[in-house]
């Protein structure tokens, strides 16, 4: 009972996204299936050497640093809430230390790969092209989250003064400027998709081929397949083009606090880490031109 009190606190109170509550759904489900099984106990009834007992079988699983610390932030955020809410006397969370991990650089696409993608690819004309393409340009030139663009709506566009409006975590707003060519393409695809299904009721702007909204799996692909043909890195996401609007615009002197601002960051700490990236980058740089090097 005490668990379904508190996803709806996360869905009603704090306002989180449907897949950060399956995140924590997913843990806490993991965490209860665990204390039952080998303690016989709840998790509002749980101590901090079951928990560590939990962590450490993970650990022993195989699970890697980044796994255990979003599950610890998982319990940390339940007993916050009954430790807030009067439901339990002492948290136990508070004996309980995160594992240190390093930090991951993240993965972008070199300009030259991204200007293949939009200059030597021959989308197709028909609706489907301009979707796509329409979908990579929103990825790379506003630097937008896969679950924004899924839940982009036609009244968040707005042509006319060149700007859109995003709802990322926490439902933060904020406005994003658009390039020309993307307000043109934009205009393209409206056109076509007025043509194609004006009988469709829903708001939502990206859809399949059938008129639907798109999903999360759908989107993949498609930035998948094209990237695929223009670029070797490993990662072909949408998430790596975001990462990618980011490295090339801190690359071409952009300042870091607008970064933060376009990419909807809560702190300046979530958007120094393309600051490393650029600096890796013109290590290797440097050591590839310098005769000394």
């Amino acid at each position: 009972m005490v668990l379904s009190e508190f996803y709806k606190y996360l869905q009603f109170e704090k306002r989180y996204s449907p897949h950060t509550l399956r995140s924590y759904k997913t843990d806490l489900q993991q965490f209860s299936c665990f204390l039952e099984n080998e303690y016989g106990v709840s998790p509002k009834d749980a101590s901090s050497l079951q928990i560590r007992s939990w962590l450490s079988n993970l650990s022993a699983g195989k699970a890697t640093t980044k796994t255990l610390n979003r599950k610890i932030s998982s319990l940390k955020s339940y007993y916050a809430y009954l430790e807030y809410y009067n439901k339990i006397d002492l948290n136990p969370m508070v004996k309980v230390s995160s594992p240190v991990s390093g930090r991951n650089l993240p993965v972008f696409i070199p300009e030259d790969d991204i200007q293949s993608l939009f200059e030597k690819i021959e989308f197709t004309k028909d609706f489907a092209g301009i979707r796509d393409r329409l979908v990579l340009e929103l990825f790379y030139c506003t630097g937008m989250r896969l679950s924004e663009l899924t839940g982009l709506k036609h009244h968040h566009v707005d042509a006319a003064a060149a700007q859109i409006r995003l709802k990322g975590k926490g439902n933060k707003e904020r406005i994003v400027p658009l390039t020309s060519q993307l307000q043109d393409l934009y205009r393209q695809y409206i056109k076509e998709k007025k043509r194609l299904f004006a009988y469709q009721k829903h708001d939502y702007l990206i859809v399949t081929n059938g008129g639907k909204k798109v999903y999360a799996k759908f989107v993949y692909r498609l930035v998948n397949f094209y990237l695929s043909t223009t670029t070797t890195v490993s990662k072909r996401s949408p998430h790596v083009l975001r990462h990618s609007f980011a490295t090339h615009m801190l690359n071409r002197g952009a300042d870091i606090n607008a970064i933060k601002e376009i990419l909807g960051h809560s702190s300046l700490s979530a958007t120094e880490i393309y600051t490393h990236t650029t600096v890796e980058q013109l290590k290797k740089v440097y050591k590839q031109a310098h005769p000394k090097a």
